[in-house]
């Protein structure tokens, strides 16, 4: 909790994710970021038992929803930002780089001719360093590309939101290999972040922890400078760049990554029904460029 919000985590097993409500105690005005959508990948069911955590979460401290805040486009949940808008209200939000993001992936997936990779599909796109409010309390969006182009940071009363962009101090950092991805960006992009001031609380998007610990999602940017296995102080770019390019090479695909990015470049909503009344996540062959581990790797 800091001076005037209050910031509560929703940890998702099943894909690692952090989602989160920060809320304003003046007016009880409420961001919700990262909202998880449930997707059943061998059945290709959606459910919305994550979300609705973070509904009646809303609901029992009578919040009034504000903003749905997307970090970027996420590789490994489906967003459930727009079931959390049908139920709460709120704009959803991301990067104005989403763009750069919706041509990449439209291309891949030959999405329909009426889809615009114009970031039209979300209500508010944020410039790196916007000023946003959560009822009385100021926000600041801050552009970290490197895992993707469009990762975005959210500053709140001395706290921060960094999306994928760092891990826990043990995990380090996200992998830089998706599409527009750039190791040297990341290393940029983390960098900016710890230099924030040292005691500023910071709230990762995902963790996996090791059998050594249960999940935890809140560090401080004195702990990362201190502690963090890829970028910690005394690292540069170069060390890290070498780094994370070699490590990405051994990193398998994201068992979500086809259809969660289907739904996430369009603000959390499945694309078209076809005139069955049935929507299709369509499945590229042979065309993702990846990483593919060697033998015995």
């Amino acid at each position: 909790m800091t001076s005037r919000t209050t910031i509560q985590g929703f940890f998702d097993p099943a894909t690692g994710t952090v989602s989160y409500v920060v809320w304003e105690h003046a007016g009880r005005h409420a961001a919700v970021i990262d909202p998880v959508l449930d997707y059943d990948f061998r059945s290709g069911h959606t459910g919305t038992a994550s979300a609705d955590r973070l509904l009646a979460y809303l609901r029992e401290h009578a919040l009034q929803l504000d903003w749905i805040l997307e970090t970027h486009a996420h590789a490994d949940h489906l967003s459930g930002a727009r079931h959390v808008q049908q139920h709460a209200g709120g704009k959803i939000a991301i990067g104005e780089n989403i763009r750069v993001v919706q041509s990449t992936f439209g291309k891949l997936f030959n999405f329909e001719r009426a889809f615009l990779p114009d970031g039209s599909q979300f209500d508010h796109l944020f410039r790196d360093g916007e000023v946003f409010s959560i009822g009385e309390v100021e926000a600041t969006a801050l552009l970290v590309p490197g895992h993707t182009p469009a990762d975005m940071a959210y500053l709140v009363d001395g706290a921060v939101f960094v999306g994928d962009t760092l891990f826990m101090p043990d995990l380090g950092s996200a992998r830089a290999d998706f599409p527009g991805g750039d190791a040297r960006q990341l290393y940029e992009s983390m960098r900016r972040l710890l230099e924030l001031p040292p005691d500023t609380a910071m709230y990762v998007c995902h963790d996996y922890p090791p059998p050594s610990r249960q999940a935890s999602w809140q560090t401080t940017v004195a702990q990362q400078r201190a502690h963090n296995i890829h970028v910690r102080d005394g690292i540069g770019a170069d060390e890290f760049v070498a780094m994370r390019t070699a490590r990405d090479a051994t990193l398998d695909v994201p068992t979500l990554i086809l259809p969660s990015i289907q739904v996430n470049v369009r603000g959390g909503r499945l694309p078209p029904a076809d005139d069955n009344g049935v929507a299709y996540l369509r499945i590229p062959v042979d065309a993702l460029a990846v990483q593919r581990r060697p033998a015995g790797g």
